[in-house]
């Protein structure tokens, strides 16, 4: 039964042309369930009536939100990839119910790894995979992350960010690869990682996907997200449209040239105008000019955001958003009112139904390339590789080649680096030295990130005790008592501060200050032992010119994520050091923004400085 419809069904034929799936597909559509397949909802508000009913066209998880309800709620426990996996293959079965049987997508935030599913290898954030340069470890973590998201029975991440970073207030910038935008064009390869390489051929600007091994990605957010006034997320970046595209677009044409499949429009402004309602921008520019022929997303609640106060006329921004080229709606909960308006909107010719049309076919032609419709369910053989040895063993290959040192003894002639992992006594302190959730930052676990044991991995204490000699005594203690500091037998002491997790409009800061009192820590414990100073942050933190005098060496580890062996393998000299700052030092916050081409350039440390211990500064 149902074999004769089925043949004719040319959208249900894996050998016939994606275009010819793609348009079959679409005219068999009611107004409905296009205005279905172009809403994006949180899983909290999937019910099967709700999936198959309205025809969702995608879910997502928020930060922290998964099968088990919220992280940090009453209810939530540890989910799984094998959790996961059966939470996502209960909506897809909802999804394959309604009357064609169209799959969904559903999408969750890897951004660093698949950094909301416990037990998932936690890469360095991209701040620190900048300072690495290497474009092809880049790809090597796109392939990996790949597997572990869709071990998990999910076929999409929103990543990577090509945000270029020109201020480091801004509370983002440990998503940026660097402030140079070709740093930042040189990591792209993490797309041809997560979706597989496109081969020679390939339409310029058609959306691919390799296999079931493979993710959909998304490039994200268009555009100038990075270059805000004083680095205010969200904020309005003001520039002229050949500085727009020079600095902050180019790297979509990388993404692009990939068959990057998504594009994630930015919450922020571009001189006045903003993005997710830039007509000219949305469609003229990255449809038009630049060929994409992916779908462009709306950031969570971005269409909300169109309006003060946030939410009110909503019917308005809504075509404001799908006419100037939003094909899908990260709703993410209001979805019963936004199909009830955009339906009203089309309905009226307010928003042509070309438009919807054109919406929908972005959308399906995605998931024909990613394959969805042959292999809508999760791959259970993918969950013995999630959080793997070979994963863990390219983690830690990142983060030693993410840390960039800048200073090494007091005296350039007397190098303190590599330290001695056979010292009779080693002092560790430090509010990031035994904190595995302030090493991985934000987006980890939770939206913001938190402390503690969050997930499986090394702290940088774990490793230190891992990597010395079996007769070195290692004391730790996060802020050292006075007697502590008395002892005069210690060989040297290691000290790792930093920043506290966070994401987003929460780590907008105009300080930069150490926090936790890390200055104190570095300046008691300097003063009377010889001192490696690791600074775990997303960005550069000031360091006043009394303290760096004081500490014999200095390391900038970013945010290294679940492997705090990558650290040890070079300060005790298994590895050298590699990494260049992928962004300019500040002395003072004062100075910021720095461009370092500017003849008043006068940072601490430039743009990719980096010293090795067997040899000088590049």
């Amino acid at each position: 039964m149902g074999s004769a419809e089925d043949a004719r069904c040319v959208y249900k034929d894996p050998n016939a042309a994606i275009e010819d799936r793609v348009n079959d597909l679409l005219s068999r559509m009611t107004l409905q369930e296009k205005v279905g397949q172009m809403t994006q909802i949180e899983r909290r508000v999937a019910t099967p009536s709700v999936l198959s009913g309205l025809s969702i066209g995608s879910i997502l998880s928020a930060g922290g939100s998964g099968p088990f309800g919220v992280i940090g709620s009453e209810s939530s426990k540890q989910a799984l990839s094998s959790d996961w996996a059966d939470m996502v293959d209960g909506f897809q079965k909802a999804a394959l119910e309604s009357r064609l049987g169209i799959p969904l997508i559903y999408g969750i935030d890897a951004v660093h790894g698949n950094n909301s599913i416990y037990g998932a290898t936690i890469f360095p954030h991209n701040i620190g995979l900048g300072a690495t340069r290497d474009a092809e470890l880049v790809r090597r973590i796109g392939v990996a992350t790949a597997l572990e998201v869709r071990a998990s029975g999910i076929p999409y991440t929103f990543a990577p960010c090509v945000a270029v970073l020109k201020d480091p207030r801004w509370g983002r910038s440990y998503e940026s690869y660097s402030e140079d935008t070709d740093i930042v064009r040189k990591m792209t390869p993490i797309v041809a990682g997560l979706q597989g390489q496109p081969p020679q051929g390939h339409p310029k600007g058609y959306p691919f996907v390799a296999g079931r091994n493979n993710v959909i990605a998304c490039a994200k957010h268009f555009v100038g997200d990075g270059g805000t006034e004083s680095g205010v997320n969200e904020g309005n970046t003001v520039t002229s449209y050949e500085d727009l595209e020079r600095i902050h677009m180019a790297p979509y044409l990388d993404c692009i040239s990939q068959g990057v499949c998504t594009v994630m429009a930015s919450y922020s402004s571009w001189n006045g105008r903003r993005l997710h309602s830039d007509y000219f921008l949305l469609t003229e520019v990255l449809k038009d000019k630049l060929g994409f022929k992916g779908f462009v997303i709306s950031d969570w609640e971005g269409l909300d955001r169109l309006s003060q106060p946030h939410g009110s006329n909503y019917r308005q921004s809504i075509s404001l958003a799908v006419n100037a080229g939003i094909d899908m709606i990260m709703v993410p909960f209001r979805h019963e009112q936004f199909a009830e308006d955009l339906t009203a909107l089309a309905e009226s010719g307010e928003v042509p139904m070309s438009r919807i049309d054109d919406a929908v076919q972005r959308i399906l032609r995605v998931k024909f390339v990613s394959g969805l419709f042959e292999h809508p369910f999760s791959d259970r053989s993918l969950l013995q590789i999630v959080g793997c040895k070979s994963h863990r063993e390219l983690a830690r290959e990142a983060v030693r080649k993410s840390l960039v040192l800048l200073k090494n003894g007091k005296d350039p002639m007397k190098p303190f680096l590599p330290l001695d992992k056979n010292a009779k006594k080693i002092l560790v302190a430090g509010s990031h030295a035994d904190d595995l959730g302030y090493q991985c930052g934000g987006w980890t676990a939770t939206w913001h990130g938190s402390s503690g044991r969050i997930t499986i991995g090394t702290t940088i204490l774990d490793a230190i005790k891992e990597a010395v000699g079996g007769n070195t005594e290692v004391i730790y203690e996060q802020n050292p008592s006075p007697s502590t500091l008395a002892s005069h037998d210690y060989t040297f002491a290691i000290v790792a501060v930093g920043e506290g997790p966070y994401a987003e409009t929460l780590g907008d800061n105009p300080e930069l200050a150490i926090p936790f009192n890390g200055t104190d820590v570095i300046k008691s414990v300097a003063e009377r032992i010889p001192t490696l100073v690791l600074v775990v942050s997303g960005r550069p933190l000031v360091i006043e010119p009394h303290v760096l005098e004081k500490i014999d060496a200095l390391v900038a580890a970013w945010l290294p994520g679940s492997e705090g062996t990558g650290i040890t393998d070079v300060v005790f000299g298994d590895y050298d050091f590699e990494g260049q700052l992928p962004i300019s030092w500040f002395r003072t916050v004062e100075q910021v923004p720095m461009d370092h081409k500017a003849n008043s350039y006068d940072p601490l440390f430039p743009l990719g400085f980096g010293l090795k211990c067997k040899k000088e500064a590049r």
